[in-house]
């Protein structure tokens, strides 16, 4: 494979963002370094440089980095477990290392960040006041990130909206609108019908970071951009889209039902993803919308895959399409 001389660090290389910008680069040729406790599981990334280590550990992190041009910080707790006490470190392991090695940073936005008082539509300047607890966490790591630019460091912030994508790992699509390895028979959709939602297809969010990389000349020491993704309008259309699918390929119409979240209520006080998604239910109950002008006046336009085709290539990375 021909490379490009440029070499990126992913640190949650197994995850959705990690794994889909790791395979992204790989096919752009850059040298791909992922830092793990473990072996890959994807084929699709075989090609990458496999360390063993923990991003909780600081000389970990810095090792892998030596030789960076890029450190992608896509690593999450598993389960939301112990964000509280896990996040920030994880975050400041990195920003060591970009800074000693000279790489910039690049980290998966959220709309957490935001309270009910931003919203419908988000732009880079929207204030951020966020009324949860994972909210702050993410408001903190932002602001570690802008103090790290001043003191020499380079930073990539592209805010996406729920992900959803082959390999995707945990994600509303995969654990709330289907069940995965299971034909589609019902699709219990979060919130009210009408209420708009906006969605990131992995493949097109770790495009997007591709090409503003390939323009490091052009931005700034911190850079933050929305992308748009699919946003949907009324929300529900994602659930039309499902059902699309399966019926093409030769399935029975799946119907549109509630999600249970008597039940997320109910179970939140012990299990800790409960209790974090019922603490985001504010954004399935309100538009949340990223509005990407910057982002496609930088780039000409947002890598798009259309809605459907997403879908199909997503249930199909989850068996949930009929033989």
């Amino acid at each position: 494979m021909t490379t490009n001389g440029k070499t990126a660090l992913v640190i949650g290389a197994k995850g959705g963002f990690g794994g889909a910008v790791a395979a992204t680069l790989l096919a752009q040729g850059w040298t791909v370094k992922a830092l793990a406790r473990g072996p890959s599981p994807r084929a699709d990334l075989a090609a990458a440089h496999w360390i063993g280590g923990d991003a909780l550990n600081a000389d970990d992190v810095a090792q892998a980095a030596l030789g960076a041009d890029v450190i992608v910080h896509a690593v999450n707790p598993p389960g939301y477990k112990d964000w509280d006490k896990l996040v920030l470190p994880m975050l400041d392991n990195t920003i060591a290392a970009a800074t000693a090695v000279g790489a910039r940073i690049v980290l998966p936005g959220s709309v957490y960040n935001y309270g009910p008082d931003a919203l419908p539509n988000l732009t880079e300047g929207s204030p951020q006041n966020p009324t949860t607890v994972k909210g702050g966490i993410r408001v903190a790591m932002e602001q570690r990130l802008r103090q790290a630019s001043q003191r020499g460091a380079r930073v990539l912030i592209l805010r996406c909206g729920d992900f959803f994508g082959p390999q995707a790992g945990n994600n509303w699509f995969g654990q709330g609108l289907v069940k995965p390895g299971r034909p589609v028979t019902s699709i219990p959709y979060p919130g009210p019908h009408a209420v708009g939602h906006a969605w990131a297809y992995l493949p097109d969010a770790a495009a997007a970071v591709s090409q503003l990389l390939a323009r490091e000349s052009d931005l700034a020491a911190f850079e933050t951009f929305h992308f748009g993704g699919h946003w949907l309008e009324p929300g529900v259309e994602m659930a039309h889209a499902i059902q699309r699918v399966v019926v093409a390929r030769g399935g029975k119409r799946p119907a549109i039902t509630t999600f249970p979240w008597w039940l997320v209520t109910l179970a939140s006080p012990v299990v800790t993803v409960f209790r974090e998604l019922r603490e985001m239910r504010y954004l399935w109950q309100r538009p949340v919308r990223l509005e990407n002008g910057k982002l496609t006046a930088f780039l000409g336009a947002e890598p798009h895959t259309p809605l459907d085709r997403a879908v199909a290539a997503t249930l199909a990375d989850l068996g949930c399409l009929p033989a």
